[in-house]
């Protein structure tokens, strides 16, 4: 018989396991010394002992979940209980008692910053709802969208709270969202029906300024023309599409009338060429507008000049290209800056431009992500593909910033 302080063997090659409760028959050996068998069931304690600590470490070092480890400890409690090894199983028990605790407590822990999260992500969801309920009542168009847009990214990265109340957060921020947007398009909508308006009043002064042109009554047609560019300039501007068109048939007639005009008061070369001194005096002063610093004033005071210019006459037929030439320049430039003033303060335009802008941003990003996944594979040929893509898209890009920055950022 042999045996050890946790342990025996019998005569008959019965194991036992020395306990707080007697005995304990381990198992039997039959197939060598009695040492071998207690060295063989020491072996099976000392690979508890091992299972036991792997299982601790785990519980304080990783997100190991509290089921998992509540699994893990029950399947040891059984091997423990089952007395299949030799050693101080009372001591193994008391370990997997002492872990029983720990986990009972880290489950505590985590249900607490779980409510924590909670908690947090309730107030962040409130304070954005709060926040887009605000904005919905903003004119402030470019910004108030973009800042509507940074929001939603936001949204998505906060994590979801319980159903019913994600879901009615959900609904005032999407209904506020909806309600800058009808705003947003009822606004547009209207500033697209002025300048229908305007197109309409456009082609009535079109016409009449074209019924005209052929009038020999130089005095009051005259007249008449000043007073259709009164009226044009109050219109208003019509659609990108119509205005210069109707502008060039506008000019167009009142350049017939007044050539028909100048052609008839020929014999006045006198006078003539004194109203070309004078018209070139306004040309010079109306080039002192240029560059454009102040548009309104600027607006203002060629308007001025062109009325004066309009009610001095016809110039000699040569000297007419060169003297309204300079006119004519410092109209574009103030046309231009109009233009410019129009693209830059258009919240659509820049909405959309913004809109492609960061989906081009965020291809290029995606395939230079997938490029250096595929290097890293040692998919060259793959990533050779994916790079003439890049290029292509990052052209695009490159096209896209440039068009953003005319809105001026």
């Amino acid at each position: 018989m042999s045996s050890d302080p946790w342990g025996r063997v019998d005569e008959t090659g019965t194991v036992y396991v020395r306990t707080a409760d007697g005995e304990k028959v381990v198992g039997s050996w039959q197939a060598g010394s009695p040492e071998e068998a207690l060295a063989y069931f020491e072996r099976k304690y000392e690979g508890l002992v091992v299972e036991i600590g792997l299982l601790e470490r785990r519980v304080k070092t990783t997100d190991l979940s509290a089921k998992d480890a509540q699994t893990a400890i029950d399947h040891l409690r059984t091997q423990v209980d089952e007395h299949h090894a030799v050693g101080d199983l009372a001591a193994l028990t008391k370990r997997l008692d002492a872990l029983v605790s720990t986990v009972e407590t880290r489950r505590e822990e985590r249900k607490a910053e779980k409510a924590k999260q909670a908690d947090e992500a309730k107030s962040a969801k409130e304070a954005l709802v709060t926040e887009a309920e605000e904005l919905a009542q903003s004119d402030q168009w470019r910004s108030a969208g973009e800042r509507l847009r940074a929001l939603v990214d936001t949204w998505k990265g906060l994590p979801r709270l319980d159903r019913k109340a994600d879901d009615e957060l959900w609904h005032r921020f999407s209904h506020a969202r909806s309600a800058f947007s009808k705003r947003r398009k009822a606004h547009f909508a209207s500033l697209d029906a002025q300048r229908e308006e305007a197109r309409k009043a456009k082609e009535k002064l079109v016409a009449e300024a074209e019924s005209l042109s052929k009038s020999t009554d130089w005095g009051g047609t005259a007249a008449r023309y000043r007073e259709l560019m009164t009226e044009w300039k109050a219109a208003g501007r019509a659609q990108r599409e119509f205005e210069d068109d109707l502008w060039n048939r506008f000019r167009g007639a009142q350049d017939v009338f007044f050539a028909a005009r100048g052609e008839t008061f020929a014999e006045r070369d006198a006078e003539q060429g004194e109203n070309l001194k004078l018209k070139e005096e306004l040309a010079a002063e109306a080039e002192k507008l240029v560059p454009v610093k102040d548009l309104k004033s600027a607006r203002a005071a060629f308007r001025a000049l062109n009325e004066r210019w309009e009610a001095i006459g016809h110039v000699p037929r040569d000297a007419r290209p060169k003297v309204e030439g300079r006119m004519q320049a410092v109209e574009r430039a103030l046309q231009e800056q109009e233009e410019n003033e129009w693209r830059r303060t258009n919240p659509e335009a820049r909405a959309r431009a913004a809109g492609l802008t960061g989906q081009l941003q965020d291809a290029v990003e995606k395939l230079q992500k997938q490029i250096d996944a595929a290097r890293s594979a040692g998919n060259n040929a793959k990533a050779d593909k994916l790079a003439r893509e890049l290029e292509g898209r990052q052209a695009l890009l490159d096209q896209a910033l440039k068009g953003l920055e005319e809105f001026g950022g």
